[in-house]
């Protein structure tokens, strides 16, 4: 089973560039640019939690744009992709428009994979929700949906990107979440595992809207120890792994929600760094990732779940190549079937982000 005769859809792709546009690392991208630091030296001045959700930081203080995602795809056949926001800075209070506005502007579908469509970032819990949202619409009509960083974790030694916990339960984030059902939008949940529940909770609030969980939800140190005391030990982590496995079954059975496999070779995993240059092997890679992997088609099936490389977040550990290998690998191993590998690659993406067919010819 291979990936031969298939358009890929390429559904969680980040793209940046933090020396001409705000983002939350632009400070630190543009300070090294002028000081003679190896980016390795600088790293290690910064907060663990930081350092073991980057692992290197290379791909952060560069632009990351079409001919960078090209150049790392290599043969595996993406034909279209779907950007993702990621830590836009403006102050202004449609300011994350400008991004969508920014991507909507890069070399895609020249020798570039096509860009299918886009997810915007803004927290409907903020005045001016709707007026963001319309202004995402504006910029561009590849937008689809809108991504909150609602990620928060209890360990302090894991970075958090929401300042409180609880924030998908909280009375101004509903009051909000209705406009994306008004514009029949829909919403990128990441998360940290031990949030799945609230995902599920919200997915049962709004059955009318599409949610998308990002990355199988993130369990921090399932593979190795991270922060203070997550993923301590393999009794930790074997806990961690059974509250994911009944958490994420529950959210399965909301029909209006799907999965991404994708953020799998995330740092803050535990995953061990390999050598700059150097992506796991599929087989170390698979290993790890198999157990998440069967119990996602377990609870989903191959008809809600959809792959994402989530480059250049994931490049510290793997390639495009090998993180789309180990999806392929698992699902001949569960015996499936090239339609349920098109599903996967192809067809689930274009039709939740209603991408151009045109596009995947």
């Amino acid at each position: 089973m291979d990936l031969a005769g298939i358009s890929v859809v390429d559904a969680h792709i980040h793209q940046w560039d933090p020396l001409g546009t705000p983002r939350e690392f632009s400070a630190a991208a543009k300070l090294l640019r002028y000081l003679p630091l190896p980016a390795d030296f600088a790293a290690r001045l910064t907060p663990r939690r930081d350092r073991e959700f980057i692992a290197d930081p290379t791909a952060y203080l560069h632009p990351y744009l079409p001919a960078d995602y090209r150049s790392d795809a290599g043969e595996v056949p993406v034909e279209a992709l779907v950007h993702i926001e990621v830590e836009w800075a403006g102050r202004a209070p449609a300011a994350k428009a400008d991004e969508t506005r920014w991507v909507a502007s890069l070399p895609f579908g020249v020798d570039t994979p096509a860009l299918g469509a886009m997810i915007g970032g803004g927290d409907p819990s903020r005045l001016g929700f709707a007026d963001l949202v319309d202004a995402h619409r504006s910029a561009s009509p590849l937008v689809r949906g809108i991504r909150t960083m609602v990620a928060h974790h209890p360990d302090p030694g894991v970075r958090s990107f929401a300042e409180d916990p609880g924030v998908l339960t909280s009375s101004a984030f509903l009051n909000g979440f209705g406009v994306l059902a008004d514009r029949e939008l829909l919403f990128e949940a990441w998360v940290y595992s031990h949030q799945l529940p609230e995902v599920t909770a919200l997915a049962q609030r709004f059955p009318e809207v599409t949610i998308v969980l990002n990355h199988l939800g993130t369990p921090a140190g399932i593979f190795g120890p991270v922060g203070r005391t997550t993923g301590a030990d393999p009794a930790a982590r074997h806990e961690l792994f059974g509250r994911w496995r009944e958490d994420l079954a529950a959210l399965a059975a909301q029909p209006n929600v799907l999965a991404k496999v994708s953020g799998l070779a995330m740092p803050i995993l535990g995953h061990l760094v390999p050598v700059r240059g150097n992506p796991t092997p599929v087989a170390a890679l698979l290993e790890r990732v198999a157990p998440l992997l069967h119990h996602a088609f377990d609870v989903f099936g191959a008809q809600r779940l959809i792959w994402g490389s989530n480059f250049p977040i994931d490049k510290p550990i793997t390639s495009i190549a090998n993180s789309a290998q180990v999806v392929v690998d698992v699902l001949a191993d569960r015996g499936g079937s090239a339609l349920e590998l098109d599903q996967v690659f192809r067809t689930n993406a274009q039709r939740a982000y209603a991408i151009d067919a045109e596009l995947l010819a």
